[in-house]
């Protein structure tokens, strides 16, 4: 497929990719709630595309096995309809993930191809309005690739000083690599403001949305849905809501 070809296609469909450079931040949870926002409460045709490992957001939305594995579709550029599963959800599909990309960056590396994601996303732009990407943590070449296929990133952080410099070497990593043009929204994710070190992070960057810590969210698994599903009035359901009505809001201007 040509170069402008490819654009073309991915000029209808916005990528958006839930990333973090450090994990257990709240990322899967954050992606599989804005997906459902997005089927739901923007009826977009939406495909949730799990590219990590530990295949969580596989394991609470998927109907059924995929007919392929999620190496094989990275790997042979194989048609990605062949690991795409149904959801409960109307309106949401899901591109499984599972153990067969643990190593991912070294899959990618050894691929040897900086735009293979953009690519097989240029396939499903036909069929989509919206993709969000449950990303592995780290800095490397999986994050390359999904910096140069999204258009927006989303980084949930916690609020704490460590995490406020992950957020840091991610921006500085993408104004040296890949000169700053994929834009970043920061979220405070989990966010605790019983704790004094909480409140001073969210207080220092007023202007960032916040998630805050839920028990609903523990049961999303055990539910296999999203908290909007279960709990529409939970404060962590209104945050998602009110979250992915400023990305929308951002991404249609």
């Amino acid at each position: 497929m040509r170069r402008g070809a490819i654009g073309a296609m991915l000029a209808a469909m916005t990528a958006i990719a839930i990333y973090s450079a450090k994990g257990g931040v709240g990322k899967t949870t954050l992606a599989v709630n804005l997906a459902w926002a997005s089927a739901v409460r923007s009826s977009r045709r939406t495909l949730l595309w799990d590219l990590d490992a530990q295949a969580a957001a596989s394991f609470i939305l998927a109907t059924k096995a995929a007919k392929a594995s999620a190496r094989e579709v990275i790997e042979r550029a194989l048609d990605p309809d062949a690991a795409i599963v149904p959801t409960a959800i109307p309106r949401l599909d899901l591109l499984t993930a599972d153990a067969s990309i643990r190593g991912l960056d070294a899959l990618f590396a050894s691929l040897d191809k900086k735009k293979r994601l953009r690519r097989l996303m240029a396939d499903l732009a036909r069929r989509y309005d919206r993709i969000l990407l449950d990303c592995p943590p780290g800095l490397g070449d999986t994050s390359d690739q999904v910096i140069r296929a999204a258009n927006l990133i989303v980084m949930p952080i916690i609020p704490s000083t460590l995490s406020r410099r992950a957020y840091e070497e991610v921006r500085a990593h993408l104004g040296h690599q890949h000169k700053g043009v994929t834009p970043i929204l920061p979220v405070f994710s989990m966010a605790d403001r019983r704790r004094s070190a909480h409140r001073a992070a969210i207080a220092a960057d007023p202007d960032w949305p916040v998630i805050p810590m839920a028990s609903a969210a523990e049961e999303m698994a055990d539910r296999h849905a999203a908290i909007g599903a279960y709990a529409p009035r939970s404060p962590v359901a209104v945050a998602v809501t009110q979250l992915w009505t400023a990305i929308e809001r951002r991404l249609t201007r």
